[in-house]
C-alpha cells in the first residue's frame, strides 16, 4: 500500500526503470542523487608547504565504529587533490546551520579561504574551524581511486560535538532541520 501523499504514478515499476545496460544520463543521475539530504562539511588539511587547504564537501559518511573510521571523496579533477593525497591528516568540519557563508567561501575559487573566520591548528597542524556542529580530526588510513573520484578513509583520532543544528544540503539548496517526526 502506498502513502496517500505520494501520487500513484510516482511509484517505480520494473517497466519504468532504466535498463542496467543503458548509460545513465548524468543530469538525471545528479537530480536523483540530489533527493538525498546530506550534511555539509569543510574538509581541511595542509599542503606540502604547510599551507592550509580546505573545501566544501557533502560526500562524507561514517564507515566504522571499531575502529573509528570515516570516509569522504574528492573529484580527481580537483585542484586540491594533491594536497589531500600528500597529507597524513585531515579534519572533517561538520557545519552548523549558521555557517552557510563559510560553506560558500570554501566552495568558491577564492584564493585565501582561511583569511576570515576563526580556526586553530589541530592534530598534524590541520585547520579546525570554530563553531562547527562537529569536528573529526583524522589520520589518513588509505586513499583509493573510484571512478572520477578518490576515496579517503580516515581514522578518527579526536572529535568535538557541539549541541547546535547542522547545515543540510538537498536538491541543490542549503536547508535547515525540520520538525522531529
Amino acid at each position: 500500500m502506498r502513502s496517500p501523499d505520494i501520487p500513484a504514478n510516482a511509484a517505480i515499476s520494473a517497466n519504468a526503470a532504466i535498463p542496467a545496460d543503458t548509460l545513465l544520463p548524468p543530469k538525471a543521475l545528479r537530480a536523483a542523487l540530489g533527493r538525498f539530504a546530506t550534511g555539509v562539511t569543510i574538509i581541511t588539511c595542509n599542503d606540502a608547504d604547510g599551507t592550509p587547504v580546505g573545501l566544501t564537501a557533502n560526500s562524507f559518511t561514517s564507515l566504522s565504529l571499531d575502529p573509528p573510521l570515516v570516509l569522504w571523496s574528492l573529484r580527481q579533477a580537483s585542484g586540491s587533490l594533491a594536497a589531500f593525497v600528500g597529507s597524513r591528516h585531515f579534519a572533517i568540519n561538520v557545519l552548523a546551520e549558521t555557517q552557510v557563508e563559510l560553506s560558500r567561501r570554501f566552495a568558491s575559487q577564492q584564493s585565501d579561504k582561511f583569511a576570515e573566520g576563526a580556526w586553530a591548528p589541530g592534530i598534524g597542524g590541520v585547520p579546525v574551524l570554530a563553531g562547527c556542529a562537529a569536528v573529526f580530526e583524522c589520520a589518513v588510513e588509505t586513499c583509493q581511486d573510484a571512478g572520477d573520484h578518490v576515496l579517503f578513509i580516515g581514522r578518527v583520532l579526536r572529535l568535538a560535538d557541539l549541541a547546535v543544528a547542522p547545515l543540510l544540503f538537498q536538491g541543490g539548496h542549503y536547508r535547515m532541520l525540520g520538525e522531529i517526526l
